[in-house]
């Protein structure tokens, strides 16, 4: 039995190598060209071909994005690019613009597409379609529920399939928003998105003689278009019998924090599920990880069928119970001490917790020991990306991320 793909975002390389690190199968990153996220670091193409290069040498794949809708002056450059991701040996471009999957099947016909979520693919005509054109994944709209991504799959289960499983939603139709270029004008389908739907919004009426009066809803009624974040994790066993190949986690602008915690989650609940079946539902630890980094109150979303209740009012944004406080650069294997980089303050008598695809995880660290480079004696951790000796005996390894209790 094959087994199901974790896709996590990456908006560096810095966060490539988490979310490989914390058991990711595979990442999808933006160039610095024609992707929906032109906010985040993004990937100049030596650093496609380096991130390709280090994914590959794991056994684990790269997807890039160039899932923009295309204007005129973007297809000559568009032409370059495609022959580049071809000669890059990337596992998929993800594309939403018919023209630009035209032009890449024109001039990079070894360049395996993936069609992106932003085309809107919600039946299986449309799958069959974009299979017969040479595409190999689809990228379901979010707006599906279990029973019509099972009727796809039957209907064309030749066809890669891949769905949205965590992360944040747009309150537009799968993400076709003129929100942002209204308000700001910066284009959401050119990649410029502000999130103007998570701003903090009043209702007004205008009064010939008050000018405007504020209207009060309630203490809940101001973040009208805020959608809540999707959380599947106890879906993974109806999914794959739908016939999902893809999990994908949304957040290429979301922090390192985030995404060592999120793919951590689903790495531990997927391996449960393959060796437990279902049963790994009644383990609560997978659920209470999604709760220790940012989120909004999570939702299901449409994988039950139709659902008005996916808006977000209490706030923008929760900051999550935990706070990464320091990343782990040298293990304590051969030593009784672990180099750690602080990311936030904490000193001596604080009890931290170990982020960490290993047994390390979530095992405490009480703080009575840690020394400078120069092995003088810290009592207050407090110098911003400082490098710290911790002393300690549980096992750390480069890569793991040590947090506190908020």
């Amino acid at each position: 039995m094959s087994k199901i793909e974790l896709l996590s975002p990456a908006g560096d390389m810095s966060k490539l190598k988490t979310a490989l690190y914390f058991g990711a199968d595979a990442v999808y990153i933006g160039g610095k060209h024609f992707s929906l996220r032109a906010l985040a670091g993004n990937f100049t193409d030596e650093e496609i071909l380096e991130a390709v290069s280090f994914a590959h040498s794991l056994g684990k794949k790269v997807y890039v994005t160039v899932n923009i809708f295309g204007r005129n002056d973007d297809i000559e450059q568009a032409e370059k690019y495609f022959k580049f991701l071809e000669s890059a040996n990337i596992d998929g471009a993800i594309i939403s613009d018919t023209g630009l999957i035209y032009l890449a099947r024109q001039v990079a016909p070894n360049l395996p597409i993936n069609i992106s979520t932003q085309a809107n693919t919600l039946n299986y005509k449309t799958v069959e379609f974009w299979k017969n054109y040479g595409v190999k994944r689809a990228i379901l709209a979010r707006e599906l529920s279990l029973e019509e991504i099972a009727q796809i799959h039957k209907r064309v289960p030749d066809m890669e399939i891949e769905t949205f499983i965590h992360g944040a939603m747009c309150i537009s139709y799968s993400g076709r928003c003129l929100l942002s270029d209204y308000r700001t004008g910066r284009s959401s389908n050119r990649g410029e998105c502000v999130q103007a739907c998570r701003w903090h919004y009043e209702i007004r009426e205008k009064d010939s003689e008050c000018g405007f009066m504020e209207m009060q809803e309630d203490e809940r009624g101001t973040y009208i278009m805020n959608s809540k974040d999707l959380n599947l994790l106890d879906y993974i066993a109806e999914l794959d019998k739908a016939g999902v190949c893809s999990f994908k986690i949304e957040g290429r602008m979301k922090s390192e924090y985030y995404l060592a915690t999120v793919v951590n989650a689903y790495r531990r609940a997927l391996d449960a599920y393959y060796e437990e079946g279902e049963n790994y539902k009644e383990n609560p630890l997978y659920q209470e990880e999604l709760k220790k980094t940012a989120h909004r109150e999570f939702t299901t979303a449409y994988i039950s069928g139709y659902n008005d209740r996916t808006v977000n009012y209490d706030d923008s944004q929760s900051k999550g119970t935990h706070k990464f406080i320091a990343q782990v650069l040298d293990g304590n294997k051969d030593r009784d001490y672990a180099l750690v980089e602080m990311r936030n303050r904490f000193k001596v008598g604080d009890e931290l917790e170990v982020l960490s695809p290993s047994n390390s995880f979530n095992k405490t660290i009480v703080i009575d020991k840690m020394t400078d480079e120069k092995d003088v004696e810290i009592l207050d951790a407090k110098i911003v990306q400082q490098k710290i000796k911790l002393h300690t005996s549980v096992p750390l390894s480069a890569g793991d991320i040590l947090r506190i209790k908020m």
